[in-house]
């Protein structure tokens, strides 16, 4: 039907908006270390508001609406990974403090899992903020990393922020870099968020959710409790996010990533096929990212190698909770270098995904 868009999301010359990259770069400069989201919770409320939008704020949930809150419903996880000061310059990654998974049993974070995660950030150059204003506290760098043997935990070495007390926050030095391809930065999740943001500048009428500490796997919980206090339930819950591919030809492949399911809970059907109509209609290609992972697994079992995870999302753990009372299913943007100040999310991915959401707003 549409086929006219597919060379617009395959041009080299299709930019983004010049306001969105605006909106995203000055989002990506705001710190929303997991645990510490309220600074970034008060820049989103003033940029939504100035857009127009209706906010309310919960215990780990930010709600913007519009004057139909409940014709289509969206959320985007804003918290970002980074450091917390846990004692006299001693600084530990702040999703396992969050999701108090630093504890002394010695099961709690695989030591696999530990060195992976060190070596993504070694020489970053990192900022300390006050967890509730955001003012800045100071600079320093990773100068290196190792697993305390006592705590089975992994403790980061920072240079020049030694006076911090426990309890800072220390964010990844981060901006956001534009290519003739792809932007560039640490983009999960303020991409995502920063598109529901500007959803509202175009004019959307619906509801978004800013949710934090999604990264310690605690989000769900918070707007699981929103849906809780007000008694409606929904059909209509899109959960915004990036998908991590291994490099960044793979995350090319398709413009965008769609799920029938998580480890957690089948999504809703008729949602998700709905997407999967509008991505064949406006020439987006779309894959599922569960099918995908289960193809992969079959060549894995095959060669006697262990099957990967088809993952856990925000919209898995709410539907397996809710016992029926919120359902949707997700929409995310390819991207490679997950979890690094390098992830890469493909401009042609990024201008689909914007054009998905507008379709789905009727904009």
């Amino acid at each position: 039907m549409a086929n006219h868009h597919l060379s617009l999301w395959n041009s080299s010359e299709a930019s983004l908006p010049a306001s969105f990259l605006d909106l995203l770069s000055l989002l990506i400069r705001n710190p929303s270390v997991v645990g510490a989201e309220h600074p970034f919770f008060r820049v989103l409320q003033r940029e939504l508001e100035e857009r127009g939008a209706h906010v309310t704020w919960y215990e780990g949930v930010l709600v913007a609406q519009g004057s139909s809150p409940n014709s289509l419903m969206f959320s985007a996880h804003i918290d970002r990974h980074g450091l917390m000061c846990t004692g006299p310059n001693e600084f530990q990654y702040a999703a396992f403090i969050a999701g108090a998974r630093s504890d002394l049993l010695g099961n709690s974070v695989s030591e696999q899992l530990m060195q992976k995660i060190s070596d993504r950030f070694q020489d970053t150059p990192v900022y300390a903020y006050e967890p509730w204003s955001g003012t800045y506290r100071g600079k320093g760098q990773i100068c290196g990393t190792y697993i305390c043997e006592f705590r089975n935990n992994l403790i980061f070495e920072l240079s020049g922020l030694e006076h911090l007390v426990a309890g800072t926050p220390i964010a990844f030095t981060d901006k956001l870099t534009v290519t003739s391809e792809a932007l560039i930065g640490q983009l999960d999740n303020v991409l995502t968020a920063a598109a529901l943001v500007y959803l509202f500048e175009l004019g959307f009428q619906g509801t978004a959710f800013f949710t934090a500490q999604e990264e310690a796997g605690k989000s769900w919980r918070y707007l699981l409790e929103w849906f809780r206090r007000f008694g409606g339930s929904t059909n209509q819950l899109i959960v915004v996010d990036t998908s991590p591919f291994k490099d960044f030809a793979s995350a090319k492949q398709q413009h965008l990533v769609l799920r029938n399911k998580d480890a957690n809970a089948l999504f809703n059907q008729v949602l998700t096929q709905q997407l999967a109509s509008l991505c064949q209609q406006h020439s987006i290609e779309a894959l599922f990212k569960d099918q995908y992972v289960e193809q992969a697994n079959t060549a894995l079992v095959t060669r006697g190698e262990a099957p990967n995870s088809i993952g856990s999302t925000e919209m898995g753990r709410i539907i397996a909770a809710s016992n029926g009372l919120v359902d949707g299913t997700t929409l995310q943007i390819p991207t490679s270098g997950y979890h690094t100040m390098m992830e890469s999310a493909p401009i042609t991915s990024v201008n689909a995904f914007l054009h998905a959401l507008k379709t789905l707003a009727q904009i």
